[in-house]
């Protein structure tokens, strides 16, 4: 299977890769290596010495997305603005790159011939919601323009499968972490704090409920996704252990051997009070439940910032 990966090069897209590979697919990267998504540099480096082709694109350009599509068999589409926090000061921004862009390759699609396409939504659509956040919640009231923009997709991918066939699958993440995450997010800050970094920001008091996935379960869902075509679904990706923020800073200090050096910071708009992942549906429809333990993913995140900082 040859597959395009819009946002190849981030997060995600990088990991998502690397296992394709591994498993003797082809992929196809299209990327703009914006800043936001860490050191572009860096991750060009990566990038070449893997030796997979590479669209260097901006996704909202529907020339290059056709001719990314150029001979692949399915799409994930991972290219997206993201940050809820950032997403308030931003929101014009936020719209162009996430729901335009969706467009933009939603019709290239269309134009070129549809193929199974994996979309990476969020958590976020869920809003202020409680308790265990099921497939069919409402996902009607979003805090910020990122969540907004998310919910869209979902949008837009349901009418194009209702319209003209588009097969599409939207795989909602919950929090997902790892090696090689951007420094801004959570655990990135708290694990750079235990290993001597700056003291990280803890925003409110402690009692945020997070559901986190470590990113080789978001790839292996990705995975699952892909192979499992469908005409339409929606899909909650996550542990369905959530854990307290207070709780998650004392995990981390516990496996650091070093306790976490906070700040005390305001809780921030946009931000929701609870995460938890149902996933019964996820497990049914695509045979796919999380491998990894909390204290097992950030025992990876430390190894890898160690290595990293050689701290």
């Amino acid at each position: 299977m040859r597959v395009l990966v819009t946002g190849g090069a981030g997060f995600i897209g990088g990991h998502l890769v690397d296992a394709l590979r591994a498993r003797g697919d082809s992929a196809v990267i299209l990327d703009n290596f914006d800043p936001c998504s860490g050191d572009p540099a860096r991750r060009a480096a990566a990038v070449a010495a893997s030796g997979v082709p590479v669209v260097v694109a901006d996704i909202r350009d529907e020339g290059a997305v056709l001719r990314a599509l150029d001979g692949v068999d399915a799409v994930v589409h991972l290219a997206a603005r993201a940050g809820v926090r950032e997403s308030l000061s931003d929101p014009l921004l936020y719209e162009s790159v996430n729901l335009r862009g969706t467009a933009v390759l939603v019709d290239a699609l269309r134009r070129a011939g549809a193929r199974p396409l994996v979309f990476a939504s969020s958590s976020s659509v869920y809003g202020a919601g409680s308790g265990v956040f099921t497939e069919d919640h409402p996902a009607d009231a979003p805090l910020s323009p990122y969540a907004a923009t998310k919910r869209g997709g979902e949008l837009l991918l349901h009418a194009a499968a209702r319209g003209w066939g588009q097969p599409a699958v939207c795989l909602r993440f919950f929090t997902v972490y790892g090696p090689r995450q951007r420094g801004t997010m959570a655990i990135a800050r708290f694990t750079a704090a235990a290993l001597g970094g700056p003291p990280a920001p803890l925003y409110g008091d402690g009692s945020a409920l997070r559901d986190y996935t470590e990113v080789s379960d978001a790839v292996s869902a990705v995975l699952a996704a892909l192979a499992h075509p469908a005409p339409w679904g929606v899909y909650n990706v996550g542990s369905g252990a959530p854990i307290r923020l207070d709780a998650l800073i004392a995990l981390i200090g516990r496996l650091a051997g070093a306790p976490v050096r906070t700040v005390a910071a305001p809780s921030q708009a946009g931000d929701v009070p609870s995460t938890h992942a149902g996933l019964a549906r996820v497990r049914e429809g695509l045979g796919w439940q999380p491998q990894v333990r909390l204290d097992a993913g950030l025992q990876r995140v430390l190894d890898w910032a160690r290595a990293e900082t050689g701290r």
